[in-house]
């Protein structure tokens, strides 16, 4: 494989990756990996903290992240100190980091490999050591977890190398030319040392109530190079000719990550219960799909001409909600299911900010802000060139005459809050949900008469208006008969509900009073309680292109995309005191804001030209 032509340094010149006294690593020193199914986590110093075996939602052999002590990792680095410097391999989703010692230089290659057909029917990380310069001596361990407090792992000697098991989950150790191992109760470890030119493989393979395929270490260690070529193709795919050309296609390739290729879902997060604020409280489980994530990631991609993706994600979502209809859900399960509620893991949580939960308890909320998401969902896909069959088109007419008597409830909003208000979001979200219908049914998609529709969303228009609207502030409130702000209500003005003077000045309220830098936080109050959540500073750099104020929109997006540059991930938030990450990760809002925000300053751009 050819080496990355530049690697962008994870530290300063000299740096070396850091833990906290407990071992949990700072967020931002993580680097991701995928096959389609699933996504692993990589820390700066070598250790694969997360890795959900073999299905994203499935069970987190290898958690770290939340559970220095128990929760597992597949550990690679010098066995002395190093220094790190990282990147991805091109546009790729294959990490390469160099560990520099005072012996030597390592450079080590990171994947989850895909085959000749795309997917491997079995999970495969593949870890490529090489020699760069001198003689530097290695250690390396793969050590399951308990997964989340629930399961005891052992390991086991097969004939052909190491195996280890986690109730349904058998993996095979492979090794190449790193040195030999040793079994130890529920973990193998090895030891080896780099010459320069040397070259090794550490792989993990996995099936879970399957046969396990054991390949040979030179299979993985092909396969890394097919994974990177693989990923360049996809990515050669992708149509971008404005301006952050550089953090689009990264952001891209992070969403592709959070694509579950066996049904087309695409998952909020990678990741669950890592905290929205270091004290506990606010953990949530993110590997599902919701359909505002669905709506906006659909956006984005067709923005970037993935065709492909775009069509497997609406034909499942369309599937999926009207096997479970008639009642629209906020989110489903990766396999289309309808979601559990919750149960707590008795494991300490990212730097002990418990609980850790596994499931979401917000699937039983009334929120109405999937009626705009998926009218617009399917508006973007018919815009695309997309026929309705008929069944279809018959549950989204009756869908839309539903949206025309619930607009009027109240409901727990786009932040899925306890107490329902009638939040002005979740009615501009119904507005777009009648709009975008109306205008399919007039393009012959829908069966019906638009009429009602038509007529449902101007008194919606009106409504808020009258109810939403606050003289004092000059800006669109959190919800009817409050004066608090929201950074969400900023949507509207992607949605077209209003890019006039009205949707100007919220920006700037809501900056005002919600702001630190380019930072925003999610609606009023929650500066004291939580990070600023990165997707908001681009929903504002929406509305700001979409309301004539260009340059100021520019302006936010350099400032923004400033501190999160870098080959880490982002997460959901960011600690304006330090700039220290939060919440779960990948996340696919701040990963689609970015995106649709460059999108609107270009599509401003050229109708400007």
């Amino acid at each position: 494989m050819t080496p990355p032509a530049d690697l962008p340094a994870a530290t300063p010149p000299g740096g070396a990756p850091t833990r906290d006294e407990d071992g949990y690593a700072p967020l931002a020193d993580y680097a991701g990996i995928g096959d389609g199914r699933s996504v692993a986590l990589i820390a700066k110093d070598g250790s694969v903290d997360w890795w959900a075996v073999p299905d994203l939602h499935g069970v987190p052999a290898f958690a770290a992240l939340l559970d220095p002590r128990e929760g597992g990792s597949i550990s690679l680095r010098p066995d002395e100190p190093f220094t790190v410097e990282r990147g991805y391999v091109g546009d790729t989703n294959v990490v390469a980091t160099e560990f520099v010692t005072r012996s030597g230089r390592v450079r080590v290659t990171d994947a989850l490999n895909t085959g000749v057909a795309g997917r491997l029917p079995w999970s495969e990380l593949a870890r490529r050591v090489e020699g760069v310069e001198g003689h530097v001596p290695m250690r390396w361990e793969v050590s399951p977890g308990s997964a989340l407090g629930v399961l005891a792992p052992w390991a086991d000697e097969h004939e052909t190398g190491p195996l280890l098991k986690l109730d349904d989950l058998t993996m095979g150790v492979r090794c190449g030319d790193v040195g030999s191992h040793e079994t130890h109760g529920s973990s193998v470890t090895g030891h080896f040392r780099t010459a320069p030119g040397s070259r090794g493989v550490l792989g993990v393979v996995a099936t879970s109530r399957e046969p396990l395929y054991l390949p040979g270490a030179d299979q993985l260690d092909s396969r890394i190079d097919r994974t990177v070529r693989g990923w360049q193709d996809w990515s050669d795919t992708l149509v971008w000719s404005g301006s952050w050309e550089k953090a689009v296609r990264r952001a891209a390739l992070a969403l592709k990550l959070l694509l579950y290729a066996p049904t087309g879902a695409i998952a909020a997060a990678a990741t669950t219960s890592v905290p929205e604020r270091l004290d506990g409280g606010k953990n949530w489980d993110y590997r599902y799909t919701w359909v505002r994530d669905t709506a906006y990631t659909l956006d984005a991609f067709v923005r970037l001409g993935l065709h492909e993706e775009v069509h497997a994600a609406v034909s499942w979502l369309l599937a999926t909600v009207e096997r479970h209809g008639p009642e629209l859900q906020p989110f489903y399960s990766l396999d289309g299911e309808l979601p559990g509620g919750s149960r707590r893991r008795d494991v300490p949580g990212y730097r002990r900010s418990a609980p850790v939960v596994d499931g979401n308890d917000a699937a039983g909320q009334l929120q109405l802000g999937p009626y705009g998401d998926l009218f617009q969902t399917v508006f973007l896909c018919v815009q695309e060139g997309h026929v309705l069959d008929a069944r279809t088109s018959r549950v989204l007419a009756d869908l839309a005459d539903r949206c025309c008597d619930d607009w009027q409830r109240r409901d727990a909003g786009m932040w899925e809050l306890h107490d329902e208000r009638h939040f002005t979001l979740s009615k501009m979200s119904c507005w777009q949900a009648l709009d975008r219908a109306a205008r399919l049914a007039d393009g012959g998609h829908l069966p019906g008469n638009p009429r009602r529709w038509r007529m449902e969303s101007a008194r919606i228009r009106e409504w808020v208006a009258e109810h939403c609207w606050s003289e004092e502030r000059q800006a669109y409130t959190l919800h009817a008969g409050t004066e608090d702000l929201d950074a969400g209500v900023l949507l509207g003005a992607r949605f077209g509900f209003d890019r006039g003077p009205r949707m100007a000045s919220t920006v700037t309220a809501v900056r005002q009073e919600l702001g630190t830098g380019p930072l925003l936080h999610r609606y009023s109050g929650m500066q004291k309680e939580e990070g600023a959540f990165l997707a908001c500073t681009f929903w504002a750099v929406e509305a700001l292109a979409f309301t004539d104020q260009l340059e100021q929109a520019k302006h936010l997006m350099d400032e923004v995309l400033a501190l999160t540059d870098g080959p880490g991930l982002l997460s959901e938030m960011v600690d304006p005191r330090d700039g220290s990450l939060l919440g779960n990760l990948p996340q696919a809002l701040s990963y689609l804001g970015l995106i649709n925000a460059a999108c609107a300053v270009d599509e401003v751009e050229r109708r400007e030209a």
